[in-house]
């Protein structure tokens, strides 16, 4: 069955008693056991809950894992992945990385004695060079978030697997419609499901595909024993708007490279990231591993003066943190998502005082250029008033 169907049709043929094609949504905490020693698969729903289930097959299926796991935010699901490691352990990470995951491994994880590494993961010799007999794993952005630097997971899952290490991939802002990394050779995919995934900027939710059954016993220990889980309400919302994930990532994508394409000749503009543009580093890598591009992409303004009276003027495009719902949204990088990353390790890779990030939605194109357009007008004419 195409992905579309699959996508489409969650939760609408597991409900046999009544035949709900929207899967109920089971409040309940606790479950009646038939007898002592007997259970109907559902305790207790920190441990399984009938609507979270139907989500994590889905997901399971949708990503061809072998086992699907519900949390609670994106970043629960990183902290539960990250559980499996313990004090002495090192991890070899996307240079280019969400400040939320810079966060938690820096702040968090290495209170526990947890190292990381971060490199550009195409460069395979740099990689080799930073690996030690402690390194456990490598964390994949791809694409990274917010400068859209792909790598190319087939290969480095090949090199991690010859050095013994497993291999994660955020598979955030491409989805299972247009990219799964476990068909590439992926152990782990995590995703931030409030994104893409959820799509309507409603629901918190965060998911873990895992391949193999002692990896997958091995997370379900840790979901169950953290316990950072997702609510029924929660996982029937992800559900509702996973059916009509085909849809809107088309639509994203096909506005975003619309955008993208207008920007490139903006007189304000020096310069945009977008894989899906021709002259992007990643382009030929993106084609062949993916079936489509994000609906993501950030660009450089060429004056910083740009950036305030931008986000004050834009009005359909709202400045708010984010991604991937349904209507576009707008960034700062530097001093919203990424702000918890060293001001020189920003700068390093990119992300300075000139670089903004825009989450396309599915409005009409015509209407999100032109409201992008009055916005730079607009901070064109302050600017020039200054001089």
């Amino acid at each position: 069955m195409k992905i579309e169907s699959r996508l489409a049709q969650i939760g609408s043929q597991n409900e046999p008693v009544t035949g709900a094609v929207s899967f109920p949504i089971y409040q309940a905490t606790a479950f009646r056991h038939p007898r002592l020693g007997e259970s109907t698969g559902f305790d207790y729903a920190r441990t399984k809950s009938p609507t979270r289930s139907v989500l994590e097959d889905a997901a399971a299926q949708l990503e061809s894992g072998d086992a699907g796991f519900a949390c609670s935010t994106g970043m629960a699901a990183l902290q539960t992945i990250f559980a499996m490691f313990r004090s002495g352990d090192h991890l070899i990470v996307s240079l280019d990385l969400y400040g939320g995951t810079y966060r938690l491994i820096e702040r968090i994880l290495s209170k526990f004695g947890v190292t990381a590494s971060y490199v550009d993961t195409n460069d395979i010799d740099a990689m080799s060079q930073l690996c030690t007999p402690n390194t456990k794993a490598v964390l994949i952005e791809t694409p990274t978030n917010p400068l859209m630097m792909i790598t190319d997971i087939e290969r480095v899952c090949a090199w991690a697997k010859a050095k013994g290490l497993l291999t994660i991939v955020d598979n955030t802002l491409l989805t299972p419609y247009f990219q799964r990394p476990i068909e590439l050779g992926a152990d782990i995919v995590v995703h931030s499901a409030t994104k893409y995934l959820g799509g309507h900027n409603d629901v918190l939710a965060g998911l873990i595909v895992t391949k193999g059954k002692e990896l997958s016993e091995e997370m379900a220990f840790y979901h169950n024993s953290l316990g950072a889980v997702l609510g029924a309400q929660d996982s029937w919302l992800l559900m509702r708007g996973m059916k009509t994930l085909a849809l809107r990532m088309e639509r994203h994508q096909e506005n975003a490279t619309a955008v993208a394409n207008w920007l490139l000749d903006h007189e304000a503009i020096e310069e945009v990231y977008y894989p899906a543009l021709p002259n992007h580093p990643g382009h030929d890598v993106q084609n062949r591993q993916s079936s489509g591009n994000t609906g993501i992409f950030s660009f450089r303004v060429k004056d910083a003066r740009y950036v305030e009276p931008i986000l004050r003027h834009i009005k359909l495009i709202a400045f708010a943190e984010s991604l991937g719902g349904v209507e576009s949204l707008m960034t700062y990088p530097a001093v919203q998502t990424h702000a918890d990353i060293p001001e020189d390790i920003r700068r390093q890779i990119g992300v300075d005082d000139r670089l903004l990030r825009f989450s396309v939605g599915i409005e009409h194109a015509d209407d999100i250029i032109a409201d992008l357009g009055q916005a730079l007008e607009a901070a064109k004419s302050e600017i020039s008033e200054l001089r």
